[in-house]
C-alpha cells in the first residue's frame, strides 16, 4: 500500500525534472540564437590603412603588429634617386594589441616618428545583429601619445606635460553585406606641442573607412579623415592636407599582410591626423606595408568569423 502512496510523489519530482531541463534547454537555445544573430567580422583586422577599424581583438588574443611607411614615390623628394621612396622610411612602427575580453582591447606600442609611444584602450559598446535589432557596430576607441625624443630646442617642451597627446574616437560601422563593410569615425585630438598659435590645440576630425572583399583571401580596403576646414584653418602658413589611404589586404592563416598607398608620412593617430603634410597631387604618395600576426595565450574555442554560416 505505502508503494502506491509514494506513486504520485514519484510522478511529481519526475515531472519537475522534465520542466526543469526543458527550460535550461530553452534558455541554452535562446542564448545561442542570441549568439548567432551577431554579425561576425565586419573588417577582418583591428586596423583599415591608416585608420582603427571598429573590430578588437578576442579574448586572450595577442596581436604583434609591425607597419612601414617609405618615402615620397614622386615629387622633389622622389623619383629614381630614392628608388620611388624605398630608401626612405618616413615612420615605423612596432606594437602589441592585447584581448583582455571579445569587446576590450588594450596597446602599447611605439613609433620611429617623434619616438613616440603609444597607449590606447578600445571597448566594443554595441554590435550589429542580423535581426536588426541593432543595425550597428559601436567601438569607443582612446590613445595617449607620449614623446620621448630630446627636444629640438631648449623651449619646445617648456613643460613635460607638452610631450603628451590624446586622441579619442567613436567607430561606428556596419557590415552591408558579405563583402561590403563601412564606417565613421569622429574624433578629437588634443595636444599642446604646436608651431602655429593659429592651429588649434584640440583638432576635430571625422574619419571615413570601408572593406570591399574580392576574393577568399584579398579585399580592397581604404580610409579617409577629414580634418581641414573643420576646427582647423586652411590658411596657415604650414599647409597640412587630409590624409587619405588605400590598401589590398592579404589573409594567409594567421597572418594580415597590407600593402598600402597614403600621402600621410606617419602611422599613429596623434601624429597622421596632425601632421600630414605631404599631398597625393604633389608626389606624396608613399608605399607602406603592414604585417600582422596573431597568437592565442591560452586555449581558446574561437574559431575565425568569416567561416561560421550564420553571418551574411
Amino acid at each position: 500500500m505505502n508503494k502506491f502512496r509514494l506513486l504520485p510523489v514519484a510522478i511529481l519530482l519526475m515531472a519537475g525534472a522534465a520542466h526543469a531541463q526543458n527550460a535550461d534547454s530553452l534558455l541554452k537555445t535562446l542564448d545561442t540564437a542570441d549568439k548567432r544573430e551577431t554579425v561576425a567580422a565586419t573588417f577582418k583586422s583591428t586596423h583599415v590603412v591608416l585608420s582603427h577599424s571598429s573590430e578588437t581583438e578576442k579574448k586572450h588574443d595577442l596581436d604583434l603588429r609591425i607597419r612601414h611607411h617609405f618615402g615620397d614615390i614622386g615629387g622633389q623628394f622622389g623619383s629614381a634617386h630614392t628608388l620611388y621612396g624605398l630608401d626612405v622610411a618616413s615612420d615605423l612602427f612596432i606594437g602589441l594589441d592585447y584581448g583582455v575580453s571579445d569587446r576590450f582591447t588594450v596597446g602599447v606600442g611605439r613609433s620611429k616618428q617623434d619616438e613616440m609611444y603609444n597607449f590606447s584602450g578600445k571597448y566594443k559598446l554595441l554590435q550589429q545583429k542580423v535581426n536588426e535589432h541593432m543595425p550597428i557596430n559601436l567601438t569607443l576607441f582612446a590613445q595617449m601619445g607620449w614623446i620621448a625624443r630630446e627636444p629640438f630646442s631648449n623651449s619646445e617642451f617648456s613643460k613635460y606635460t607638452n610631450r603628451f597627446s590624446w586622441f579619442f574616437q567613436s567607430i561606428i560601422s556596419r557590415k552591408i553585406s558579405s563583402r561590403l563593410s563601412l564606417q565613421v569615425m569622429p574624433g578629437l585630438t588634443v595636444r599642446k606641442n604646436v608651431s602655429d598659435t593659429r592651429d588649434p590645440e584640440a583638432l576635430v576630425s571625422v574619419g571615413f573607412a570601408g572593406r570591399m572583399k574580392l576574393t577568399k583571401r584579398f579585399s580592397f580596403v581604404a580610409d579617409y579623415t577629414l580634418v581641414n576646414g573643420l576646427s582647423r584653418p586652411t590658411d596657415l602658413s604650414q599647409a597640412y592636407y587630409n590624409p587619405l589611404g588605400l590598401g589590398l589586404e592579404i589573409e594567409t592563416g594567421g597572418h594580415i599582410f597590407s600593402l598600402n598607398f597614403m600621402n600621410s608620412e606617419y602611422i599613429l593617430e596623434n601624429n597622421f591626423i596632425t601632421n600630414t603634410k605631404k599631398s597625393w597631387t604633389k608626389g606624396g604618395v608613399r608605399f607602406g606595408f603592414t604585417i600582422s600576426r596573431n597568437f592565442t595565450l591560452f586555449k581558446s574555442k574561437n574559431k575565425d568569423p568569416e567561416k561560421r554560416s550564420d553571418i551574411y
